[in-house]
């Protein structure tokens, strides 16, 4: 399982691993990294735009704290840290295990 370091600025770090869920969107993001954003709060979810246009590889209508997903129609990567289910269906890629 690979991990990943995500920053935000001023506000501090979390510790994600990436799982199996959706490995082709997985992989073709963790060739992006590092990614940097502006991020985006809608209600208790954080997202901000990935200029990768990726095809859904297999989406979920429900999230959980901690989850990270793509969601295709954005682009946009998605963190979710409360109740908030995502908009419309997303594509789980890992989760935060320390820092939410």
């Amino acid at each position: 399982m690979r991990s990943i370091t995500i920053e935000v600025k001023g506000k501090g770090e979390a510790l994600a691993e990436l799982d199996e869920r959706n490995p082709i969107i997985r992989e073709a993001i963790w060739q992006a990294l590092p990614i940097e954003g502006r991020a985006i709060l809608w209600g208790e979810e954080v997202y901000f735009d990935l200029p990768m246009p990726l095809k859904d590889e297999n989406p979920s209508p429900s999230s959980q704290a901690g989850d990270i997903c793509y969601w295709s129609p954005g682009p946009a990567l998605c963190i979710f840290f409360g109740q908030t289910q995502p908009y419309s269906r997303v594509n789980h890629i890992g989760k935060v295990v320390e820092g939410l």
